[in-house]
């Protein structure tokens, strides 16, 4: 589940300690290209405030409509109901659908919403969540679900799942981790930074990322480094950096990166495997990190970074595209007499 989708959620608690009543819209099937995938969610507040996405803005026009037109008439309904968008090329057009798409929404009218608070917590526990909507009665159940575990709907319950926020754990508060942290923060990640340097500490308190006491190694051992957390060692510093690195390629994160050129990489990789590393563990890290780009300056080899991270993150292979090169007309050649 996009962290996106957690604020959604977030909003949704919010909204109902005040007072609102709230709708929640979570799409659950989708034909031909649509805008939002499904598991995406929008929230709907009575007095018409939105948060979240279900399309590209129009069909949150259509509900934002349908909800205020409707709002004094509708009793408060723990039932849900299924709504539907682009059944024909006319609707697909009108609410901007892509080569003819398809959506279908379960709208749910939020009333016991102790489930939300739970579902929160599990999740800044960093649990993978599953919930159960009944669509005849509205009932919710929650439950721990596995990291291949999708959306699913049978016609009459709806299972979607929900994920803790990505995180991205920096070695090193250096001026690169400036550029990588800010970027990371844009793509919805949770920043953590270890560097037990002292000097390097100053101006962290408004970047929004949380520092982690200790080494470098007991720091990514406390954080507990799970399949949604990325860690990347930039102090150029092999005592600090390999510190990290052991600690890392034994744990879950689904990326591990160092800093380097590929003959420090090559070295580093050598005195991990003095170090007790299995070949296994070692073809893990990352090094150069990065995607070609020809970056040379900190804010282009942050981004070099982030879209590798990216782009494993969502089961890309990441490849050079080939530079585009313009046909050049035919030359027809005439025989000279």
């Amino acid at each position: 589940m996009d962290s996106v989708d957690l604020n959604v959620l977030k909003s949704v608690r919010q909204w109902r300690l005040e007072g609102h009543r709230v709708w929640l819209y979570t799409v659950i099937q989708t034909w031909g290209s649509a805008p939002r995938p499904p598991g995406a969610m929008l929230a709907l507040r009575d007095d018409g405030v939105v948060t979240g996405s279900v399309s590209g803005g129009c069909i949150e026009d259509d509900l934002i409509s349908r909800v205020q037109a409707q709002s004094a008439e509708m009793s408060t309904s723990e039932r849900v109901q299924l709504v539907t968008y682009g059944v024909t090329k006319d609707e697909a057009a009108r609410f901007g659908l892509p080569c003819g798409g398809t959506l279908r929404l379960t709208e749910e009218q939020v009333v016991e919403d102790a489930w939300v608070d739970d579902l929160l917590a599990r999740c800044n526990n960093h649990e993978i969540v599953f919930r159960e909507v009944a669509l005849a009665s509205g009932q919710v159940t929650l439950g721990t679900a596995n990291r291949d575990d999708v959306l699913n709907f049978d016609g009459h319950t709806l299972r979607a799942i929900y994920g803790p926020r990505w995180r991205l754990f920096l070695i090193g508060a250096g001026q690169l981790s400036r550029y990588v942290a800010s970027m990371a923060r844009m793509l919805d990640f949770e920043v953590l930074i270890c560097d037990p340097r002292e000097e390097f500490a100053f101006g962290w308190e408004e970047e929004g990322a949380r520092f982690v006491p200790g080494m470098p190694d007991d720091a990514v051992e406390s954080i507990v480094p799970d399949a949604r957390t990325a860690i990347v060692a930039l102090t150029h510093d092999p005592r600090l950096d390999d510190m990290a690195l052991l600690t890392a390629l034994k744990s879950d994160a689904f990326y591990i990166g160092a800093l380097g050129s590929r003959v420090n990489t090559l070295k580093r990789r050598e005195n991990l495997a003095l170090l007790g590393l299995s070949d296994d563990e070692i073809s893990r890290l990352h090094g150069p990190i990065g995607l070609h780009i020809g970056s040379h300056t900190p804010p282009e080899i942050a981004l070099s970074l982030m879209a590798e991270i990216v782009s494993i993150k969502n089961g890309v292979l990441a490849v050079q595209k080939k530079p585009f090169v313009q046909a050049q007309p035919a030359v027809q050649v005439e025989a000279v007499m």
